[in-house]
Order: structure tokens, then sequence, then C-alpha cells
């Protein structure tokens, strides 16, 4: 059994905003927090016409399961314009979100092209009588998507990999635990009792391809655990494993925050990484695949960051000058970021137009 999953789908997601959020936050509006006391339309202006999609409509209901980067490829070319061309329905109860059954319409304002809300359900009218809602507010991208992220196969951080947890020893005469057998950690502290952990292995070490940095390494959860004892050495009961856990092997909480509520937008910092990792380890990636790229907070990347692919170019030998020519690289698909760290960020792979890789280039969209 792999990492609990906690995600915030259930808190609002703020569909416009005129400022731009800091490095490593979100611009989502925290669950259970009360809606703006006044709703003035916001518009984040543009230097230019936000680009529609061919045979976009005019109206377009919202469905069970659509996502707000669904909904933006509907009405647009680039999903990530999505904060720039949204507006604001001031006569809305709770005009930063998007629920099934709402009516988004497209609008013009002083010539440019606009999108709002222009019939919510009608448990959302205001002024409104005490009302439950029928179903959540429309995420940005779907939890069941990013579900991999840490249950297979992650990518730790040098410096949280020196910080967490590890296993000390096994209780008893056994070099290695399984579900069943307590163990004995060090480095827990401030938890208590029944707290859950996943337990996981170090594997091999990940380089910067770009400097040759050691930037992290490789790790394989393989199995949880519940604080029985806390001190230190705090005591620790394995109660499922995939494997056998030894000395060395760290220790997460099992609860990781999976954050869904974010809209999509173009970095505000000039952004040229690199796919390092995938998680599943496949050596082709494709739609809706988590992929862990070398830059991160550091770099200004925040969550809902959209980053083109590039595949890199071939090197091949010129028949009829002679030497060896580097091809362009080609546009190969889109990422939007749902993690960050300081020097790596995780994302979701939302386009796919021909097959990525590791190694191939993120950079701004274009």
């Amino acid at each position: 059994m792999g990492p609990i999953f906690k995600s915030d789908s259930a808190a609002p997601v703020e569909t416009s905003s005129t400022t731009r959020s800091q490095p490593g936050s979100s611009s989502m509006t925290p669950a259970g927090s009360a809606p703006p006391a006044t709703y003035e339309p916001v518009i984040e202006r543009v230097g230019e016409p936000v680009p529609l999609a061919e045979g976009h409509p005019n109206e377009y209901v919202v469905q069970v399961g659509d996502t707000l980067w669904d909904i933006a490829a509907t009405f647009l070319n680039d999903p990530w314009f999505w904060p720039e061309i949204w507006y604001v329905n001031p006569e809305i109860e709770n005009p930063h979100l998007i629920y099934p059954g709402d009516v988004l319409g497209l609008i013009y304002i002083d010539g440019q092209a606009r999108i709002t809300n222009v019939r919510a359900s009608t448990y959302r009218m205001s002024p409104q009588a005490r009302v439950t809602p029928l179903s959540e507010a429309v995420t940005s991208i779907r939890f069941e998507d990013v579900a991999a992220f840490l249950s297979s196969g992650i990518v730790l951080e040098k410096e949280q990999v020196e910080t967490l947890p590890y296993l000390l020893a096994t209780r008893g005469e056994h070099m290695i635990a399984s579900a069943g057998n307590e163990v004995y950690v060090r480095g827990i502290d401030g938890d208590v009792p029944s707290t859950r952990y996943s337990v996981v292995n170090i594997g091999d070490p990940l380089y910067d391809p770009d400097d040759d940095r050691l930037i992290g390494y490789h790790g394989q959860v393989i199995g949880e655990g519940s604080l029985r004892r806390t001190g230190d050495p705090a005591t620790v009961a394995l109660t499922s494993t995939k494997r056998e856990a030894k000395e060395g092997d760290r220790f997460l909480p099992a609860a990781v925050d999976v954050p869904l509520n974010f809209f999509p937008r173009s970095p505000s910092s000039n952004i040229d990484g690199r796919i390092i990792s995938v998680v599943d380890g496949v050596t082709q990636i494709g739609q809706y695949q988590v992929v862990v790229m070398n830059r991160g907070s550091n770099d200004g990347l925040t969550v809902g960051d959209v980053l083109s692919v590039f595949q890199s170019g071939r090197e091949i030998e010129d028949r009829l000058k002679g030497g060896k020519v580097k091809l362009p690289d080609e546009e190969a698909g889109t990422v939007m970021i749902f993690k960050t760290f300081n020097r790596i960020s995780y994302g979701l792979v939302m386009e796919a137009t021909d097959a990525i890789h590791i190694l191939d280039a993120v950079r701004n969209p274009t």
C-alpha cells in the first residue's frame, strides 16, 4: 500500500488573479475560507488578444469530470492564457468557483475576448438562502492522473534525504524487516504515536545533466509503518511492505499533499531545464504521466506553471559537406507543474504530440 494522498479538491479554485503568487506558493483559496467581501470584476490586461481555439463554442456547460485545463482548452489555443481571459461575474455568490452545470460564455469587453460565468447553477446564485453544493468545484487536473506521484517511484532532493528519519535497526535478531516487524528509527521529532509513514528505499544518485551536480536520489516506496513509541530512536511498526526494509531506508510522512486547485499559466521567469526522471520508469513518456524536472522554486517555478517540452534534436552526418550537424529541437508536448521543491519539480504531461524522453528540454511555452 502506497502513501496516503491529501488533495485539496474540495478547496475553491481561483480562476483569475491580478497578482502573481510567490515561488513555492499556491494561488488557490484555502479550503473553508470565507469568500471575498466584495466581488469586483477582475481582468488581467494583456498586450495582444488571446488566441481562441478553432471551432470554440460561444457557450459551454460545465460537465462532471471536467478540469480547468479541459475547459480552457475548449476555448483557447493555449490553455495557459486562462487567467488573462477570465472575467469574474460580480453577480455570482463566489465568482472564483466553477461547478458542473455552470454555463461559461464568450463575451467581448472593449474589443477583447473574455470568458465569464454567464449562468451559475441555481443553488449558487446570490442572494441565496441556505444552500448545499450538489458537487465539488472543478479542479485544474484530475487527482487520479497524479496518483502515481510517490506511489511507485519518486525523486528526493539531496538535502531532503540528508534530513529524513532513517531506519537504524530492526527489533530482535532480524537483519531486514517486513510487515509485522518493529524497527528503530532515528530523526523522528515531534510526531505523536500512530503517525503513519511511507518507507522509502534510497536508490541511485541523480545528477543534473546541465552541470553534473548531485541533485537527488531515485527512491522506491517499499511499505508503510505506524509510530508506536517516540524517542531517539523511536519505534515504528511496519504495517505493510512490498519488499523488505533495511538499515538506511528513509521515512516520509504518509500523507502527501498534492495540490489540485490552481490555474494554468506561463512562468513569470525564463525556464530552460530538462526532464530527468519519470514516475513508472518508462522510456517513452505520454499524456498524463508524471515527470520530474531539474528546475524548481529556486528557478522561479510555481504550481500551475506550464512548460513546453522539446524533443532533443539528433546529431547526424552531413554526407554532402561532411561533419556532423545537430538537428533542431522539436516541440513534443506540454507539462503543467503540480509540485515544486528547491531544485526539482513534478509535472503532469497534459499534451504529447510526439514521444517524450528523459533529457528532453522544458522551456517557457512559445
